[in-house]
């Protein structure tokens, strides 16, 4: 066999593990792919035959690979989910043991929580928790003592579990999202503090903003210059809020909570898309 021959057998071989892995880490199959090639590309380059554990090795390469890109998404403002272009184009579907794995590791909450995350966070979590790779090995790829590991992974799991929790009580949801516009509409910005949690994350078609106080200052000042009647809602099967403007769909507001607070707001503020979206008005 020709040495490329065995380097790319050997790759494909933990292929499948690690796209479900970079997918887990950066919410996004087009990014998991670029991941994944990357790591393929160095290890290309690597002298693989000394290479004794070579699953460890490429968790660690696709780890960092994840990192940097994690950081640089959050340094350039952009959201991590699927674009709506990305979301078009066929992937490749994944097969039963990535099935089972997705099955095994992911709730409902979990996919929109790990948003909220910090880079470090979400890795410490995705690898030790739905990974099971040691702190020993996570704290080489994030740059962390295992202690310090330990700890991101913990914040991260309560942050994940209070979502998780928090997400089967529709009518309190609904409570804190009236209780949320109530505030913005009179200017109470300790008001607004009570139902956001402090690591809250507001996304819209044009950054995102982070912090409970950042996002209380941008909801008072958006309320007065509010166009539209607020109309409660379910926006793509999440708690929410349309805002109609000539009896039409004009913007929406889609809400995630933890620990029985607000933690993420999706905005849609194009009035076409906002019209596209899957709303039920209530």
């Amino acid at each position: 066999m020709r040495d490329d021959d065995f380097l790319a057998e050997r790759f494909e071989s933990h292929r499948a593990r690690l796209r479900v892995m970079a997918q887990r880490m950066l919410g996004s199959v087009a990014e998991a792919d670029d991941a994944v090639q990357e790591a393929w590309v160095r290890f290309s380059r690597a002298d693989a035959r000394q290479v004794e554990n070579l699953a460890g090795w490429l968790t660690t390469v696709v780890g960092r690979v994840c990192l940097d890109m994690l950081r640089s998404r959050r340094s350039r403002g952009e959201q991590s989910l699927e674009t709506e272009a990305e979301a078009a184009v066929p992937v490749t579907v994944p097969g039963p043991e990535q099935d089972v794995l997705l099955a095994d590791s992911v709730g409902s909450a979990l996919l929109v929580v790990l948003d909220t995350l910090t880079p470090a966070e979400r890795l410490a979590f995705v690898l030790h928790d739905l990974f099971a790779v040691s702190f020993d090995e996570v704290d080489g790829i994030i740059g962390k003592s295992p202690a310090a590991a330990r700890q991101l992974a913990s914040r991260a799991r309560r942050r994940v579990r209070g979502a998780e929790a928090t997400d089967t009580d529709p009518a309190r949801r609904r409570e804190l999202v009236d209780a949320f516009l109530a505030a913005a509409r009179e200017g109470d910005f300790d008001g607004l503090l009570e139902v956001l949690d402090p690591d809250v994350v507001v996304r819209t078609e044009a950054g995102v903003t982070t912090g409970a106080l950042a996002v209380a200052k941008g909801a008072a000042t958006y309320s007065r210059h509010m166009v539209g009647v607020p109309v409660p809602a379910l926006v793509e099967g999440r708690t929410g809020i349309a805002l109609l403007r000539e009896g039409r769909v004009w913007r929406t507001l889609a809400f995630t909570f933890v620990h029985d607070r607000i933690a993420v707001i999706d905005i849609t503020t194009d009035p076409d898309a906002a019209a596209r979206s899957d709303v039920t008005l209530l």
